[in-house]
């Protein structure tokens, strides 16, 4: 569906106009200021809806404006009042009236209005958003990459455990050939113990024969002090003798038990060295500084095994995500595309691999216009504003496009020599040089 003749009366700048086009781009040149942009216009406010029609559509000094297009199977009214605003009529071949045109209408229209440089001068972000909504896709892809930007979120908190315990794990140190059990040192307390109990009862032993040896001295002084006492009766007074023969026997008797304490003590075995720990002591403080490696040795095996479980989720969520981008790679490759090449990158669109600002001019021309006639696939007319930025290749690339895919495009050009396209001048059509275009004033 094209533009068969189009009408208009008082919009914006136009007096009254009308143009039959004829070929596939319809130029519609003069000056500045002479009504170019008013055409161009007039055909967005006929066919959009009320929102996109600015407060004062009707030429300065006039009340009433109207714009009409045959579009061949129906013919579209746009009409506007100063006093009763706008008023919308959708008529078919026969005459029937759409309860509805602007519903119907919205049906023709695409999703990106139908100025293809619309598309050039997008962000990013909202080119790729476009593509998004008119490629069809058989699967989710922002599905698969919120599950890959989950995973990654994952992964990176599995690498930051992971660093943390490699970190941990090889703060521990331990010689080399620290065996993997610790030593069992409960043997090597009892032999201690053994040693200390034996070595105490030696002490014992002989502090007793000491005090034995010191009892027998105290007993031989006793007896010399008995003896002194003796002869110093026995001087002093005669008739002590007799106490003195009996001070004798008991001093006697003394030196008679005395002899016999010490022959005891003589037939006592000899008392043996005290035992030597210092052996067993050594291997106790070597085991414990062993049992203390295996333990640093056995925290360390811990740790690394946690970090190896976490390396091993770290390769499920990286395979998982490798999963994901090749089922997204391969959605994207089976999508048809407005046009060859043209794919979804990260955050932006690409063509034949590169971003959409690195594309050509005419590259990036050929893409915004293939991506304007998908979204208008019913009302194949479109509309560039900007015609006067586009130089003569870029012309005869939209001249190709247009004819190869069966499309009307209006062009907006500035130009003064009167001798290219449609030619307005003061809000009328001055005239149509090209004979493939005829227009009326």
């Amino acid at each position: 569906m094209k533009i068969l003749r189009f009408t208009a009366e008082n919009i914006k700048k136009l007096k009254v106009v009308s143009i039959t086009p004829a070929g596939a781009i319809v130029e519609i040149t003069g000056p500045n200021g002479s009504g170019k942009s008013s055409v161009l216009d007039a055909i967005f406010y006929a066919l959009g809806g009320a929102k996109d029609i600015p407060t004062q559509p009707i030429r300065r000094g006039q009340t009433k404006a109207h714009v009409a297009l045959d579009l061949g199977d129906i013919t579209v009214i746009r009409k506007f009042s100063k006093d009763t605003g706008t008023s919308l009529v959708v008529e078919a071949k026969n005459g029937a009236r759409y309860p509805t045109p602007q519903r119907m209408l919205d049906e023709l229209l695409g999703k990106l209005t139908f100025d293809p440089l619309a598309f050039s001068r997008m962000e990013p972000k909202k080119q790729l958003e476009q593509i998004r909504s008119m490629v069809k896709l058989e699967l989710d892809i922002d599905q698969l990459d919120r599950d890959n930007s989950s995973d990654f979120e994952k992964r990176t908190e599995l690498n930051r455990e992971i660093k943390s315990l490699d970190a941990q794990g090889f703060g521990f140190t331990f010689p080399d050939d620290t065996p993997a059990e610790e030593i069992d040192i409960s043997k090597l307390a009892d032999e201690l113990e053994a040693i200390s109990n034996k070595n105490a009862a030696i002490v014992n032993e002989r502090t007793r024969r000491t005090n034995t040896e010191l009892a027998i001295q105290l007993r031989i002084r006793d007896a010399e002090r008995i003896r002194i006492d003796k002869a110093r009766i026995e001087r002093e007074i005669d008739v002590l003798v007799s106490r003195a023969a009996e001070l004798e026997a008991e001093a006697k008797e003394i030196d008679d038990s005395g002899d016999r304490m010490r022959n005891e003590l003589n037939s006592l075995p000899g008392i043996p060295p005290e035992l030597d720990s210092s052996e067993i002591r050594t291997l106790m403080s070597q085991a414990q500084a062993i049992n203390q490696a295996v333990g640093r040795k056995k925290q360390q095996l811990a740790i690394f095994a946690s970090a190896k479980a976490r390396r091993a989720k770290v390769d499920e969520l990286n395979e998982a995500m490798a999963a994901r981008t090749n089922a997204k790679q391969k959605a994207i490759a089976e999508a048809k595309m407005p046009i060859d090449g043209l794919s979804f990158g990260d955050g932006e669109v690409v063509y034949n691999d590169l971003p959409f600002s690195q594309a050509s001019a005419a590259e990036q021309l050929r893409i915004s216009v293939a991506v304007a006639m998908a979204a208008n696939p019913k009302l194949r007319v479109l509309r560039i504003e900007d015609g006067s930025l586009l130089d003569e290749n870029n012309m005869k690339i939209l001249a190709e496009m247009a004819a190869a895919a069966d499309y009307q495009i209006w062009v907006e050009r500035v130009d003064t020599t009167g001798k290219v396209g449609i030619v307005m001048e003061d809000g009328s059509v001055k005239g149509a040089p090209a004979p493939e275009e005829k227009a009326t004033a």
